[in-house]
């Protein structure tokens, strides 16, 4: 009877462990706009001198298209990088002078950069202060003291990099932001990034945004990267992050800074959010967050939708994993398939820590979600995405697109259950197919017929 019980529990198991069979279906007549460059990456890798930082090339190896710069250089930015209070050191002195700046640093960053294709995507503002929540003193998280002022040093900054100011470049640098996360805290004095009420960057905006937006109309000026929209999504999610009151003011923050932006007809060319959900509820929120900004008038054909912080299954025990890397690829075929213009992952970092899953620090080599970057990046670079469909298996999720170099389709399964999967492409061959799951990275392998658990694939059409 034992031996009985247990070949039954373990059909049972086997059972339990295949999900319901998944069909994708791509209509290549059917174009849905562009494959987006929702591939950003913030904080690139640093590795090395300031004279080389050798790892770029990962970034252009995968064509990654933006590098967003917050938090970048480590805390206080080294207090040598991208930072307003490290570029304009002294705020006492003539913002008029070009010996009043340091751009050396961020100077040797940018230009790492653009050698590798990859368009800063530039954060006016500070690193993240995160002693400050246990009670030390935030020593650059402080309001300017002269928002005019400080609208006129950002603006010898975009142009030393873009008009070639004080022995500077032209470079292609389209996105400002005006600040980071101002809504971290409800109490200023827990806030790692803005030591004041919300209601004062509020009025920094108001004083900033027009302020740039008249020097540089060609530009696209914006923020303010809000911390999110968990509230947004109900109150499950609310009770799933532990703080349901800091959520709620989340939204707070956001409907008193769309109200004034609209009451004041301020300059939002583009509005950044965050997320570090499962990539449901992300993508979630990202239609909560285009509900919002439609419904104080920033419609889509006027302000980008940007969700410049995002990452699935934060913690030490899924990073550098199938689990992760799946989770990636399947927030990156949600963002191209949903309400979002341009998005960047936090990040890349090659670092020791749980919001750096693109790179190990200890090889200097690219974990298995780097390859969920190389993998959009072939949709990217055909360029016109197509109608995918997937019925059956909810976890599946696929994108597809076409161009004069032949079709893609990539595919994910999210999920702890294998999927057998049913392939409909239309009559085009498959050309060839790299598959990442937990034992595969990147692997050339023939197109399953069943989808491991945690695991995703590029398929390269003809």
């Amino acid at each position: 009877m034992k031996k009985m019980f247990a070949g039954v529990f373990v059909a049972v198991v086997a059972l339990m462990s295949v999900a319901e069979a998944a069909t994708v279906s791509v209509d290549w007549d059917d174009p849905v706009g562009i494959v987006k460059p929702v591939n950003g990456v913030g904080q690139p890798p640093m590795v090395g001198a300031p004279t080389s930082f050798p790892m770029m090339r990962y970034l252009k190896e995968a064509g990654i298209p933006y590098a967003r710069l917050h938090d970048v250089g480590g805390v206080y930015g080294q207090l040598r990088y991208v930072d307003i209070p490290n570029i304009f050191r002294d705020f006492d002195a003539d913002e008029t002078d070009p010996k009043s700046y340091s751009f050396a640093y961020t100077d040797a960053l940018m230009k790492a950069l653009d050698e590798n294709g990859v368009e800063p995507f530039f954060r006016l503002g500070v690193t993240i202060d995160n002693p400050v929540g246990a009670g030390f003193p935030g020593y650059f998280i402080d309001p300017p003291k002269d928002f005019a002022k400080w609208a006129r040093i950002c603006e010898h900054v975009i142009r030393h990099y873009t008009e070639g100011w004080a022995d500077g470049f032209r470079m292609k640098v389209t996105y400002w932001e005006i600040w980071n996360e101002p809504d971290n805290q409800p109490d200023a004095k827990q806030n790692p990034l803005w030591n004041a009420p919300f209601s004062e960057f509020i009025r920094l905006y108001g004083v900033v945004a027009p302020y740039l937006k008249a020097k540089f109309p060609h530009l696209k000026i914006g923020g303010y990267s809000s911390c999110g929209f968990y509230a947004g999504v109900g109150a499950e999610q609310v009770a799933a992050a532990h703080s349901s009151p800091r959520m709620e003011y989340f939204i707070d923050c956001a409907t008193n800074f769309l109200a004034a932006a609209q009451q004041n007809c301020w300059p939002l060319d583009f509005f950044s959010y965050h997320s570090y959900s499962h990539p449901a509820e992300a993508l979630r929120q990202v239609r909560y967050a285009d509900e919002l900004l439609n419904r104080y008038g920033f419609t889509a054909d006027k302000t980008e939708r940007i969700f410049n912080e995002w990452l699935p299954y934060v913690s030490h025990d899924t990073l550098g994993t199938a689990k992760q890397a799946t989770g990636i690829a399947a927030e990156l075929i949600g963002l191209q398939n949903g309400p979002c213009d341009l998005a960047c992952i936090y990040d890349a970092r090659c670092n020791v820590g749980n919001y750096s899953p693109l790179f190990n620090p200890l090889t200097y080599k690219p974990h298995k979600a780097y390859y969920a970057f190389t993998a959009f990046d072939e949709l990217r670079k055909l360029g016109t995405a197509v109608r995918a469909k997937v019925s059956g298996a909810p976890s599946l999720v696929a994108a597809a697109a076409k161009g004069t170099g032949g079709a893609a389709v990539m595919i994910a399964n999210d999920s702890d259950a294998e999927v057998p999967l049913v392939c409909d492409f239309g009559g085009r061959e498959v050309v060839a197919c790299r598959l990442t799951d937990d034992t595969h990275t990147d692997a050339g392998l023939p197109l399953p017929k069943t989808l491991a658990p945690r695991a995703f694939v590029i398929v390269l059409l003809k």
